[in-house]
């Protein structure tokens, strides 16, 4: 289930969600901007349909793509990627089917709590019914769903303006001097300026999000790449220690 991706131009000014610093603004759309012309649409998530999507979300908890993607696949061979069957499974079943995913245990645990609540509300598309306020609290309520899970699922799967705050978010924006801190204690602050900056779009945030996660990934690790980085000129960390 691959989303509809932006144009290269960035958001025009003035539709922002809420009210930012202007400057801010300016330099969260820039970063956009540049990041879509190093990238090229990323068109997430990957998926068939909303469960595989919410299932995949789980799985990629603490582990690479390529893993998740791998554990994914057990599910479809064991002919268990669908919420009635999942439900219904087995742990030890599930678990078996998503080794590649590591911590597999663990996932399978949450892989079927999240099939039991989708199942309890009666599947992916009843869930669409719910205002976006309940659907996160209940995602919320789900073992092994935190923030950042709840928030994926609800922009690549409800397409539901919900900005992705995981790690990568957290570490090129602070990198950046977006944010005063990577610590999640700023998390508040961030959506704020991300949210406000852009308009009330989930196709934007979703692709904005996979933007960062790819530049995350290729120079902004946690040990960073700065030469030939893309933002390397705009990036108050490179200007210290790179």
């Amino acid at each position: 289930m691959r989303r509809a991706s932006r144009d290269a131009e960035a958001p025009a000014r003035g539709t922002a969600s809420r009210a930012v610093d202007a400057g801010a603004a300016r330099r969260v759309r820039a970063l956009y901007r540049r990041l879509l012309q190093r990238y090229g649409p990323q068109g997430w998530w990957p998926a068939d349909d909303r469960f595989e999507m919410m299932v995949g979300a789980v799985l990629v908890q603490n582990t690479a793509w390529r893993n998740a993607q791998h554990a994914v696949a057990g599910l479809r061979d064991a002919g268990l990627l669908q919420w009635r069957r999942l439900a219904q499974a087995r742990e030890d079943r599930i678990a078996d089917a998503i080794r590649a995913a590591g911590t597999y245990r663990v996932k399978a645990r949450r892989v079927a709590a999240l099939a039991r609540h989708v199942a309890a509300h009666g599947g992916p598309q009843a869930l669409a019914a719910l205002p976006t306020p309940a659907l996160r609290a209940g995602l919320l309520r789900v073992h092994g769903v935190g923030a950042e899970t709840a928030d994926a699922i609800l922009v690549y799967a409800y397409a539901r303006p919900s900005f992705v705050l995981d790690a990568y978010t957290r570490r090129v924006c602070a990198r950046l001097g977006f944010a005063p801190t990577a610590a999640p204690h700023a998390d508040a602050a961030l959506r704020e300026l991300l949210e406000g900056a852009l308009p009330r779009d989930a196709a934007l945030y979703g692709e904005f999000h996979a933007l960062i996660v790819a530049h995350a990934r290729v120079s902004c690790r946690a040990r960073p790449r700065c030469a030939g980085c893309a933002l390397h000129a705009h990036c108050t960390f490179a200007a210290g220690e790179c």
